[in-house]
């Protein structure tokens, strides 16, 4: 099996090492975090944690383009990269065997580090499209996402459950805001944090209608992926969106290969969860990215060095997660 993935630097060591040279003695040279496409939550997040990860300890960090999550697994449970980011279903589907890039493979070594943030399932169209519904993507030419990414994977199977027959293609998130744009597409739709920043710069430069999921939609949903919840993207969370839209969503977690030191999982994780104020100038969304929100992982084994955090302060991870 390949993937291709590529390196961007992210961070360069500098002299601030919170834990000593005998903890350190097992960490990696350097470190890589499988995030996702440009102009998604994952790259933008990957990019913050990575230069926070080597200005803080010291540790040069590079982040990794990907098709996003359903790779993700992958690239974390080989070894490719020690640390990744993924939302639930995946991860859960990949432990179970049912990872399409592994297929039957049940994935052991995955260890979750902390919670993120909520990916909500959005879908913007152009209002001179005439657009008003999901339903209305009949026959429409449709860019859902990175291929086996979260929101090709779970759009995929609304619009299969939903017996809705689209022209998919399938782009990152800064392309398929641009094919959007210039008429190369009838719709965009997408799954990641809010706000998306390639939503964002396409609501500035378009009128655009942000598609809300109707109580039908939201149980086509439910019933293609359990794991789905109900979610509400704010009014104004875009430009000229001034009401609330119905979705869906699933919760995203760093997640590490079971080798990760044990002191440097304790690390990554006490660095994500003290310093809130730092991880939502990373990104709106870590508003989320609280130790208190560990239980919206009920199925993957924490990682030592994070277990040992969380009990630090008084967060009790129960035997079958740990």
């Amino acid at each position: 099996m390949k993937m291709t993935t590529y390196a961007i630097l992210a961070a360069s060591t500098i002299a601030a090492f919170p834990a000593n040279a005998q903890d350190r003695a097992d960490w990696p040279d350097s470190l890589s975090i499988s995030t996702g496409s440009q102009g998604g939550t994952y790259f933008v997040w990957g990019s913050g944690l990575g230069s926070m990860i080597g200005e803080r300890l010291g540790l040069p960090t590079s982040v990794e383009i990907t098709g996003g999550p359903v790779q993700n697994v992958v690239l974390v449970e080989t070894g490719e990269t020690l640390v990744g980011f993924s939302t639930t279903g995946p991860a859960q589907e990949a432990m179970a065997g049912e990872n399409e890039l592994m297929p039957g493979m049940e994935a052991g070594n995955l260890r979750a580090l902390f919670p993120m943030y909520q990916t909500p399932l959005q879908a913007v169209v152009l209002s001179s499209s005439g657009i008003d519904s999901i339903e209305d993507l009949e026959g429409k030419r449709v860019n859902l996402g990175p291929a086996s990414g979260t929101s090709a994977t779970y759009w995929q199977r609304y619009f299969d459950t939903a017996g809705i027959d689209v022209k998919a293609s399938f782009a990152g998130g800064s392309d398929g805001a641009g094919q959007l744009a210039d008429g190369l597409i009838d719709a965009f739709v997408y799954a990641a944090g809010l706000p998306t920043s390639a939503f964002s710069e396409l609501a500035i430069q378009n009128d655009v209608t942000f598609l809300p999921l109707s109580e039908e939609d939201k149980a086509t949903f439910k019933e293609a992926a359990p794991s789905m919840q109900d979610f509400t993207i704010p009014a104004g969370t875009y430009e000229g969106q001034d009401e609330d839209i119905p979705s869906v969503s699933m919760w995203n977690f760093a997640i590490a290969h079971q080798d990760l030191p044990e002191s440097l999982a304790y690390e990554i994780t006490k660095l994500a969860l003290e310093d809130n104020a730092r991880m939502k100038q990373l990104h709106a969304s870590a508003v989320e990215t609280l130790a208190e929100n560990w239980d919206t992982n009920n199925f993957m084994p924490f990682h030592p060095g994070a277990v040992r955090y969380y009990e630090e302060i008084g967060i009790t991870i129960p035997e079958d997660l740990r």
